[in-house]
């Protein structure tokens, strides 16, 4: 799959978030690298930030949060394109919801572990 394929496929699943919901990501950014650190071979994405429910009055003059969806594992473990896409699509929400302060625990529960 070709990176713009895969980006469009990124695209498509942040359309699928209702509106209301992705105008609450401020100072957030959502990229696609190809691999994942050394170490984590296997990792779809990574929420790199301060989880809303974790920040306070002293936040402030940051960097923005990082969502980062990782394009190689994802074609490794999906078989077909149609898995490529409802992979995407649940890996761009298990991130999101970690910018909301969602844990690992209470994704699984709702299906996007």
């Amino acid at each position: 799959m070709s990176d713009d394929e895969f980006e469009t496929h990124v695209n498509d699943a942040l359309d699928a978030i209702p509106e209301r919901l992705l105008a609450l990501l401020e100072n957030c950014i959502i990229v696609i690298e190809d691999e994942p650190p050394a170490g984590e071979p296997d990792l779809l994405g990574v929420y790199d930030g301060v989880p809303l429910t974790e920040r306070d009055t002293q936040y402030g003059g940051v960097l923005p949060d990082r969502i980062v969806i990782f394009k190689n594992p994802t074609l490794r473990l999906c078989q077909t394109r149609d898995e490529v896409i409802e992979e995407v699509g649940i890996t761009v929400v298990h991130e999101i919801a970690h910018y909301f302060g969602i844990d690992d625990d209470r994704l699984h529960d709702l299906g996007y572990a």
